[in-house]
């Protein structure tokens, strides 16, 4: 308990002997702001209008003995941390060793002798000032830390959707395609019932995947019409120039595995690993479906973006084929929940 300079500290006696109660008080009235009470219950009605800064505490008492209030004070967040001092005629090792583990500070032995009271006293709101002050210490550190690792987060954050930006600008034709992805994968991902770590590294997964679009020429990602097959393998190759572009970030490796194998196929038959099922990376198979719906739905060189109801069929047409039914069946919810098609470039 917190004391302002100058004011004294309170200490709460709990003892049902009167003699006891009137040593105690002659002993620390003087110093400290001292009251005696004769039995637990009455200790436990006090405390509830008058807090302490320490209180002793007789273990033989009729009606509640000192253990059963001590457990009453360590059960309730307003007195667990009032450090305790147990009174007591008779003090053996058993007795002791059951009062620390039930969270007595300190033992004290009658007849009292006022130097060693007053010390054991003295000792024990000085180390439970102690405990406070590390515990203030400890806090403040914490926040600091936390603050530092939010602000860490936050610019981590920033330069993926930089980075994603510098990508998206490389295709006229779908600006803001990363960005996209990343919040339907974060959208699937969070129906799908996953935690928020998950969807968060979903989400950053997704905001890098087509990184490797960087080393493909403009001239190709720009062309007007069909792509030859030569210049569709070399689009090809954005996935594994991709993995060697991240494959230096040691801090979140799933990185390369988005970048790598977005474009798999749930049956196998993708590129650039031919994985298949679960062996593709379970993050890698949502964005799998977010980058599909993204395609379909944005604008290209050689169409308009397509109508509502033949993405819906495709999607449902590579279920357990191009995509992991699961994930599959979630883009399908999405898109039987956005009635007015309002889920697509230019209105996410």
């Amino acid at each position: 308990m917190n004391n302002s300079i100058g004011e004294r500290r309170r200490i709460i006696a709990v003892d049902d002997d009167i003699i006891n109660r009137m040593t105690l008080e002659a002993i620390l009235s003087v110093d400290y702001d001292f009251t005696a009470v004769s039995s637990g219950p009455e200790a436990l009605m006090l405390l509830t209008s008058q807090l302490a800064d320490l209180i002793l505490l007789d273990i033989n008492m009729p009606e509640m003995n000192g253990f059963e209030v001590l457990a009453a004070l360590q059960q309730n967040p307003q007195t667990c941390a009032i450090p305790v001092i147990m009174l007591t005629g008779d003090l053996d090792q058993e007795t002791e060793v059951r009062g620390i583990q039930a969270g007595a500070f300190d033992f004290v032995h009658k007849p009292f002798i006022p130097t060693l009271i007053l010390r054991r006293i003295e000792r024990t709101l000085q180390l439970k000032a102690l405990q406070h002050h590390m515990q203030q210490e400890i806090d403040k550190q914490t926040a600091i830390a936390q603050a530092q690792l939010a602000s860490t987060e936050r610019l981590f954050r920033e330069m993926i959707e930089a980075l994603a930006d510098t990508i998206d600008a490389k295709d006229k034709y779908t600006r803001g395609h990363s960005h996209r992805v990343a919040d339907y994968a974060w959208e699937i991902s969070r129906r799908a019932g996953k935690s928020e770590q998950y969807q968060r590294d979903v989400y950053y997964m997704a905001q890098l995947h087509d990184i490797g679009k960087i080393g493909i020429p403009s001239s190709l990602i720009n062309k007007n019409g069909k792509l030859t097959d030569e210049e569709y393998a070399s689009m090809k190759q954005h996935t594994t120039i991709g993995s060697a572009i991240l494959s230096p970030v040691n801090e979140m490796p799933e990185l390369v595995s988005a970048a790598r194998h977005h474009h798999e196929r749930y049956d196998g038959k993708g590129y650039p690993d031919g994985l298949s099922g679960n062996d593709i990376p379970e993050k890698v198979r949502i964005i799998a479906v977010a980058d599909a719906y993204d395609a379909m739905t944005s604008k290209r060189s050689y169409r308009d973006a397509l109508p509502q109801d033949r993405v819906r069929h495709e999607i449902a047409s590579g279920r357990g084929s191009q995509f992991d039914p699961v994930f599959a069946d979630i883009m399908l919810n999405m898109i039987d929940d956005d009635v007015h098609y309002q889920m697509r470039e230019g209105l996410v």
